[in-house]
């Protein structure tokens, strides 16, 4: 990945609806451009949707309970979670709409029975939800595809980590492990980005990211400073839609905030090392301080110093390089406080 490859989550914020998720897909494949540089910066990469197989949800008891929450797409959780589901095909028609758009798609994927999807297409990733860490069986089904796999480690520790990847790595090695917290919204005092840097450590064979849930895009930007290569963000059409996970995703400016600053971020980063960059030579020139006189002097006076001192421009001797002019002799008559240069030497 030439830069940090972005992930826009829709989840199911489509709400159920074909047209709502290509809405929100128009959204992220729109173009970003900073502003103040005039500068077109690479967007958003590819979108990511949900797909659970019902009959592989729910106990009994969890999907007759009942849900009166406002965000409520029907009268039990069951009902809720079955209204918000979309179809084998209507995920094959988000797919194409999305590649329209020069996006790759990335498939969440909740249980073996899901894969029947793949009759339709195969997704870029799939990703396993930080729930799903544990769910060896699915691991095994889903490794045995050979589609590359995203594994985000919310709820787990190392050993359910170590575990997974176990797992998975007997069938292939195209696997991105995403540091999580599976907190609504994530408390940046419980986040500990430099998590980030000991699955770097621990998995130099992967590829690291962060999935974010928190508030705002500081979290997202910093991950990436921290050497995040993959981030995943909540997306939608509206904030203030119905549904559990609108009021936690970014909407349209969000996302190009996000975006911008993650770009940005990148640009910035640059390489281990110190140096004098040319961008800089103007001002140094402009406001740096080079010897200068102190007071007025004759033609063939001995330059002392007490005689001088420092102003701007910086284009003259530096302090640094006093030796050169302490002791020489003014070959012109000079003015208080004007720039020393070679030629005013005898």
């Amino acid at each position: 990945m030439s830069h940090t490859y972005l992930i826009g989550e829709i989840g199911q914020n489509h709400n159920g609806s074909v047209e709502i998720g290509k809405k929100i897909i128009d959204i992220a494949a729109k173009p970003v451009l900073d502003k103040y540089y005039n500068r077109a910066l690479p967007g958003i990469d590819a979108i990511k949707l949900t797909k659970r197989d019902l009959k592989e949800e729910l106990s009994v008891e969890a999907w007759n309970k009942s849900y009166l929450s406002p965000h409520s797409f029907g009268k039990t959780y069951g009902e809720h979670r079955e209204y918000l589901e979309l179809s084998d095909e209507e995920h094959f028609e988000l797919y194409r709409y999305a590649k329209g758009k020069n996006l790759d798609v990335v498939e969440t994927i909740c249980a073996r029975g899901c894969l029947s999807m793949f009759r339709y297409f195969n997704p870029d990733y799939i990703k396993v939800a930080s729930r799903d860490l544990t769910n060896l069986p699915l691991l095994e089904a889903l490794a045995e595809t050979g589609i590359p796999m995203i594994v985000s480690t919310g709820m787990s520790g190392k050993d359910e980590l170590g575990k997974a990847v176990e797992v998975i790595s007997q069938r292939h090695d195209k696997i991105t492990i995403l540091h999580c917290l599976s907190q609504y919204p994530s408390d940046y005092k419980n986040i500990n980005l430099l998590t980030i840097q000991y699955l770097i450590d621990h998995y130099p064979q992967y590829t690291i990211g962060y999935s974010d849930h928190s508030i705002g895009i500081v979290v997202p930007c910093a991950a990436v400073a921290l050497g995040a290569r993959v981030i995943e963000k909540h997306i939608t059409l509206d904030r203030n839609m119905k549904g559990t996970d609108h009021a936690g995703s970014l909407g349209e400016d969000g996302i190009y905030r996000m975006v911008r600053d993650i770009r940005n971020t990148e640009l910035s980063i640059g390489v281990n090392d110190m140096f004098l960059s040319d961008s800089v030579l103007e001002s140094k020139t402009k406001l740096e301080r080079s010897i200068a006189t102190r007071r007025a002097m004759h033609k063939g006076e001995e330059i002392h110093e007490e005689d001088i001192h420092l102003l701007s421009p910086g284009d003259g001797f530096k302090w640094t390089e006093k030796a050169l002019i302490v002791g020489k002799k003014l070959n012109r008559p000079m003015g208080k406080d004007q720039i020393i240069y070679g030629t005013d030497l005898g």
